[in-house]
C-alpha cells in the first residue's frame, strides 16, 4: 500500500464513518478501484484501524458530552441519589447499547473478515438497507428528542447497530434508522448513534491494529490514513449534525440505491470481481 492509496482511503473513511452510507462499503469499494485485495487480512485491518482517526474526530466534536455523562455516570455510582439523572442513565445506555456490536463482532469476526468481504454484499445491502432508512423516515413519528431516551431505545440501537458488521449497511444508518422507528428525532438518533458508535470502533481498531502491523501495509501508510480520516472526520461529522436538524436523511438512501445498482451492473458484466 502506498501513501497515496492511504490518503485517499483515510478522505474516504472520513466522509462516510458517520454519514449513513457504510464506511465498509465505501472503503471495500476504494480498495478495489486501487487494485487492492479486499479479501487480504491486512488491508482488511488497515481499513479497521483509520477508524481511529475518525473516533478522534467524534470525541473531538462531542467532548462536552462524553465527559459529561462520564462524570455523572461516576458519580452515580457511589451517591445513590445521582441515579435519576439523565446524564447518569445516559452512561448507561451507551455502555449497554455497545456490548451486542462487541460480542457479535467478536464471535463472527473470521466471516466479517472473509466471505463478507465481497463486492456482492456490498451492493445488496447498500440497496436492502435504503428501503429501511426510508421507511424509518416515513413511520417514525420523530417527536422524542435526546432527553426522553430510554433503556430500551438503547438496546434496541445496539442490536441493531451489529447489522453494520455486514459491508454495505452502515453502523450509523442503522442505528439512526433504529432511533427513527423508535420514535427518537433525527438529531437524538444521529448524537446516540455517534456515542454508539465509539466503543464498536475502538474495540475494532485495537483488535485490527497487530493485523494490520503485521501485515503488508506498514506503519507510515497507517498513520497517515488515521490523522486524514481524523480532519475529514470532523468536517463529516459537524455537517451530518447540522443537516439532520433540518433535511431527511431520504437522500443518503437514494445515494446508496444508485451506488449498489452501478455495483450490480458492474459485477454483471464482469467489468469487476467479487473479490
Amino acid at each position: 500500500m502506498t501513501i497515496w492509496d492511504s490518503i485517499i482511503l483515510g478522505i474516504v473513511e472520513g466522509l462516510t464513518e458517520f454519514l449513513p452510507v457504510s464506511s465498509t462499503g465505501h472503503l471495500t469499494i476504494t480498495s478495489k478501484a486501487l487494485g487492492l485485495p479486499i479479501d487480504d487480512p491486512s488491508v482488511t485491518a488497515f481499513t479497521a484501524v483509520i477508524q481511529f482517526g475518525a473516533i478522534a474526530a467524534v470525541v473531538f466534536y462531542l467532548w462536552k458530552d462524553i465527559t459529561r455523562y462520564a462524570v455523572a455516570w461516576f458519580r452515580g455510582l457511589t451517591k445513590p441519589e445521582h441515579r435519576g439523572e439523565f446524564d447518569h442513565r445516559m452512561g448507561w445506555y451507551v455502555i449497554i447499547g455497545s456490548l451486542p456490536i462487541c460480542v457479535v463482532g467478536f464471535v463472527f469476526r473470521d466471516l466479517i473478515s472473509g466471505p463478507l468481504r465481497s463486492m456482492w454484499w456490498v451492493a445488496g445491502s447498500l440497496i436492502g438497507w435504503s428501503f429501511f432508512m426510508v421507511a424509518a423516515e416515513r413511520l417514525g413519528s420523530k417527536k422524542r428528542p435526546l432527553e426522553k431516551i430510554t433503556l430500551t431505545d438503547a438496546i434496541v440501537m445496539g442490536l441493531v447497530q451489529c447489522l453494520a458488521l455486514i459491508p454495505g449497511v452502515s453502523r450509523s444508518g442503522a442505528t439512526i434508522t433504529a432511533g427513527l422507528f423508535r420514535g427518537m428525532d433525527r438529531v437524538a438518533s444521529t448524537r446516540v448513534a455517534f456515542l454508539l458508535g465509539i466503543p464498536a470502533l475502538v474495540g475494532a481498531a485495537v483488535f485490527e491494529l497487530p493485523h494490520a502491523l503485521g501485515g503488508h501495509v506498514g506503519a507510515v501508510p497507517l498513520l497517515v490514513g488515521t490523522v486524514v480520516s481524523f480532519i475529514v472526520g470532523y468536517a463529516s461529522v459537524a455537517w451530518l449534525v447540522r443537516f439532520v436538524a433540518k433535511h431527511t436523511t431520504e437522500v443518503f438512501a437514494f445515494y446508496r440505491v444508485l451506488v449498489g445498482i452501478v455495483i450490480l451492473i458492474l459485477l454483471a458484466t464482469s467489468t469487476i470481481t467479487a473479490t
